[in-house]
C-alpha cells in the first residue's frame, strides 16, 4: 500500500470516530432543570403583553428608580452619554440622513421595551429589576418621550395598549410559519 491510500484510509478512519466520540462523552455535571426552576427563568414578553407579570408603576417612581440606576449612563433626560444610547428624542429622524434610534422613535412595542429594561438592566447588576420597578421605569422613560402623559401608570394590562410611534414603522415577516396578524 502507497503513502497517499495509506493517508486517505487513516483520515476516513479519525473522521468516523471522531464524531462518534463526542456524541457519546458525558461529564456528569450539573442536574437536570425541574420545570419549576424552568418556569422562574421563562420571563418572554410577547408584543401583546402575553408573559408579563402583575406589578404596576407611575412616572414619578419611574424618575427616582431612574435617577438612582439609570441617569449615570443614560443622563438625566435620556440624552445618553459617552458609549450608553439615547433612550429620548429623535422622533421623525429614521428617514433622515442620521437617523436617531431611541425607545421613542424606533421601538415598537412598549411591551418590548419593559422586556428589554428587565432582562438587561441595570447594566452593571442586569436582571434585578422587579417588576414594579421595572414597570415604572418604563413610565418615566416613555414620559420623557412624550408618550405617555406624567400621570401614567403602567401595569400589565395598561402597557400592551400603549401605542408607540414607531409600531408601524416595521415590515412583515413573510415567512409562512410566522403569524403575521395586524395590530388592533
Amino acid at each position: 500500500m502507497n503513502k497517499t491510500a495509506f493517508c486517505i484510509i487513516c483520515c476516513f478512519v479519525i473522521a468516523g470516530t471522531t464524531g462518534t466520540l463526542g456524541q457519546n462523552q458525558q461529564y456528569k455535571l450539573g442536574r437536570q432543570a425541574t420545570p419549576e426552576e424552568i418556569r422562574e427563568l421563562d420571563i418572554s414578553v410577547a408584543p401583546d403583553g402575553s408573559g408579563l407579570p402583575k406589578g404596576r408603576g407611575t412616572v414619578v417612581q419611574g424618575q427616582r428608580v431612574y435617577e438612582t440606576l439609570c441617569a449615570n449612563c443614560h443622563g438625566d433626560r435620556g440624552q445618553g452619554m459617552l458609549q450608553y444610547p439615547a433612550l429620548a428624542g429623535g422622533q421623525g429622524t429614521l428617514w433622515s440622513k442620521n437617523p436617531v434610534r431611541t425607545v421613542g422613535s424606533y421601538w415598537p412595542y412598549a411591551t418590548t421595551v419593559w422586556d428589554y429594561i428587565h432582562r438587561t438592566m441595570p447594566y452593571s447588576r442586569p436582571g434585578t429589576l422587579t417588576p414594579d420597578e421595572t414597570y415604572a421605569v418604563t413610565a418615566f422613560i416613555l414620559y420623557l418621550n412624550g408618550i405617555v402623559d406624567e400621570k401614567a401608570e403602567l401595569n400589565e394590562s395598561t402597557l400592551p395598549r400603549v401605542k408607540m410611534p414607531n409600531r408601524n414603522g416595521f415590515v412583515p415577516d413573510p415567512r409562512p410559519d410566522v403569524n403575521n396578524k395586524p395590530d388592533q
